[in-house]
C-alpha cells in the first residue's frame, strides 16, 4: 500500500468493492478519512487485503494505507460515522435492509450517500426513495453522481462530480470530505434530477453504442445524444426537478461521457448487441453488471406511467425486452424522427 494517507477521525465504510465503490474508497482515503471498503464475495476481499489492489475490478489503483478491506458488513459498519453505498440499483434495498437490521437506532445519526444509480425495476422508485421507505430515521443522505470513469478515478486523474442531499449542510460537508487537488466535488439541490440523469443516460448510452456499432457515424451519434437529452429533461420536469439540472455535469455531462467512450459498459453493451451477440453473451464478455438494461425497462416504464414521450428510449427498449433487430428498432426511430422534424415539440 502507498504511504499517501493522512490520519483523520472521520470513518468511512463503502459498501459495494466493484470498481465505482473501490475508486470512491481510494479517493475518500486521499482526501484523509479513514476508510473501510466491504464486499459480498470473501475469497474477493482476501485478494484485494493481500493484494492492496482490487485487480478483479480496478487493475493498478493501489490503496492507501488508511483504507481496510473486511469482509462482514457488521463489522464494517460497527464504528462508522458515514457511509457510502455503490451497488448496482437492483441490490440497492437489499442492502438497506441489512443496515437497518444491523445498526438499528443507530442510523439517526448515521451520514449516508450512493453512487448507486437507476430507479428501482419492481417500484419504479428512485434510490432516495427507496431510502425514505426503508431508513426513515436517517436524515442525512445524498447522491454523489456525475461523469466519471473508475479507472480515471483511480489514477487520481482530474475528475469533477456532483453531490446532491437531502440538506445542504450534509451536500456540502460530503463534497469536503471528497475533495483533492485532482477531485472536485459540486453541489446541487437538486436530488431528483441527479438521480433521474444517472438513471436515464445508461440506457442511452446503449442507443449510442448501437448506432456506432451499426455504422451510422458521428452525426448520427450526436443526433442520439441531442435528443436523448431532450427526452432525458422531459422526464426530469416531469418529476418535479430543475430543468437546469440536466445541462450540468450530472445531466448533459455523464450523458455525452457515457454515450461516447468506450470505458462505459452501457456503450460497450451496444456495440455487442450491433455485432449480433445476446445480451446474456456481451454481458458475460464486460464482466460487470450492465445497469442500462435494468435502465431501459425501468425508464420506459416510467414514461408510460407519466405520458411522457421518449421515443430513443422506447426503441432501445423495443431492443433488449421485446428482443427487436436493432437495425428495425434504429430504422424505426429514423422515420419517427423524420415524420416529427419541424415539429414544435419534435
Amino acid at each position: 500500500m502507498t504511504s499517501e494517507s493522512v490520519k483523520s477521525t472521520n470513518r468511512f465504510v463503502v459498501i459495494g468493492a466493484g470498481s465505482w465503490g473501490t475508486a470512491l474508497a481510494i479517493q475518500l482515503a486521499r482526501a484523509g478519512n479513514e476508510v473501510t471498503l466491504w464486499g459480498r464475495d470473501a475469497a474477493h476481499c482476501a485478494e484485494m487485503m493481500t493484494a492492496g489492489t482490487n485487480e478483479k475490478y480496478l487493475p493498478g489503483s493501489v490503496f492507501p494505507d488508511n483504507l481496510s478491506v473486511v469482509a462482514d458488513l457488521g463489522k464494517a459498519t460497527k464504528d462508522a460515522e458515514y457511509m457510502l453505498i455503490s451497488v448496482p440499483s437492483h441490490a440497492f434495498r437489499d442492502i438497506l435492509l441489512q443496515l437497518q437490521s444491523l445498526l438499528g437506532s443507530r442510523l439517526a445519526s448515521i451520514k449516508l450517500c450512493w453512487a448507486t444509480k437507476g430507479f428501482e425495476l419492481s417500484s419504479g422508485a428512485l434510490p432516495h426513495q427507496v431510502v425514505q421507505q426503508v431508513l426513515p430515521a436517517c436524515q442525512d443522505y445524498a447522491v454523489v453522481s456525475g461523469p466519471t470513469f473508475a479507472l480515471e478515478v483511480g489514477a487520481g486523474l482530474p475528475t469533477a462530480i456532483t453531490v446532491a442531499g437531502a440538506n445542504e449542510e450534509w451536500s456540502v460537508e460530503l463534497a469536503s470530505l471528497l475533495r483533492t487537488k485532482t477531485f472536485i466535488a459540486y453541489t446541487s439541490q437538486d436530488i431528483v434530477g441527479v438521480e433521474i440523469g444517472g438513471a436515464v443516460k445508461n440506457a442511452l448510452a446503449i442507443g449510442a453504442g448501437l448506432s456506432d456499432g451499426l455504422g451510422f457515424g458521428a452525426n448520427a451519434r450526436i443526433a442520439l445524444i441531442n435528443r436523448g437529452l431532450r427526452e432525458l429533461s422531459r422526464l426530469g420536469v416531469a418529476m418535479g426537478a430543475s430543468s437546469e439540472t440536466f445541462v450540468g455535469l450530472a445531466g448533459m455531462g455523464d450523458l455525452v461521457l457515457t454515450c461516447t467512450d468506450n470505458q462505459s459498459r452501457n456503450r460497450r453493451m451496444g456495440l455487442a448487441l450491433a455485432a449480433g451477440k445476446t445480451i446474456d453473451e456481451a454481458a458475460e464478455e464486460i464482466g460487470q453488471v450492465v445497469e442500462g438494461i435494468g435502465a431501459a425497462r425501468a425508464v420506459y416504464e416510467q414514461a408510460q406511467r407519466l405520458e411522457v414521450r421518449m421515443p430513443i428510449i422506447e426503441q432501445i427498449y423495443r431492443i433488449v425486452v421485446d428482443g427487436v433487430d436493432p437495425q428495425d428498432a434504429v430504422e424505426a426511430l429514423l422515420n419517427r424522427e423524420l415524420n416529427a422534424a419541424g415539429a414544435e415539440h419534435g
